[in-house]
């Protein structure tokens, strides 16, 4: 097998290892995701939240990945003033040996950029970054990404660097989660969805709207 021409960190996060959260466990999850949507506040910038971010409503739970000695779930939900707010809990999960999941810490961030009011998009996708990893003279970010595809048949998704394939996921329920190196070298993120045979049927960049605006102003 060939080597790769520069370190890369490929499928760094274990894969997702549990069903949906439910009963108390979600419980604990939503507890600490809303405490961070709760302490955010309106960007002045958007007109759609003149009256404030609103109340929460239904959660969204994608699937978890593991990373660095924490898992981390990402949530979305919509809330009353017709927003999204979209972050993850994050936790230590159990060592195996019967302890209980400790340390819940939510983030959170909130849009008016919705999946309906874009007819383009094909992917819904959010990210943030979560940590960094140093290779050979440059440093990635570390980014956590997840969303669901907006078209039918999706089975799995995957993100790419510089056209090497980095993480991947099995879409459940609609959604996915993944955890890979971004802005290395100059080069970032492209997420796709493949059908069951591995056929890509969509994908996006992380910077789409960036490289628009400069084509716009080329």
């Amino acid at each position: 097998m060939p080597d790769l021409e520069r370190f890369l960190p490929r499928y760094a996060a274990e894969p997702p290892q549990d069903p949906a959260p439910y009963g108390r466990f979600a419980e604990r999850l939503g507890t600490a995701f809303l405490e961070a949507v709760d302490a955010l506040e309106p960007d002045p910038d958007e007109p759609s939240e003149a009256n404030g971010i609103g109340e929460p409503g239904e959660l969204s739970y994608y699937p978890d990945r593991t990373w660095h000695g924490r898992t981390f779930i990402p949530v979305t939900t919509r809330t009353s003033t017709g927003l999204e707010a979209y972050g993850f809990a994050r936790f230590i999960p159990t060592d195996g040996q019967g302890s209980e999941p400790s340390q819940f810490e939510g983030e959170a961030q909130v849009t008016g950029e919705l999946a309906e009011d874009n007819a383009d998009w094909r992917i819904d996708l959010c990210e943030t970054v979560v940590g960094s990893w140093r290779g050979n003279g440059d440093t990635a970010a570390m980014t956590l990404v997840w969303g669901r595809p907006l078209i039918a048949k999706a089975a799995s998704a995957i993100a790419e660097l510089d056209g090497t394939i980095v993480d991947r996921c099995d879409i459940r329920d609609d959604r996915f989660t993944l955890l890979a190196p971004d802005d290395y070298f100059g080069d970032t993120l492209e997420i796709a969805v493949l059908d069951a045979k591995g056929n890509e049927l969509a994908r996006e960049s992380l910077y789409a709207d960036e490289d628009e605006d400069e084509d716009g102003a080329a």
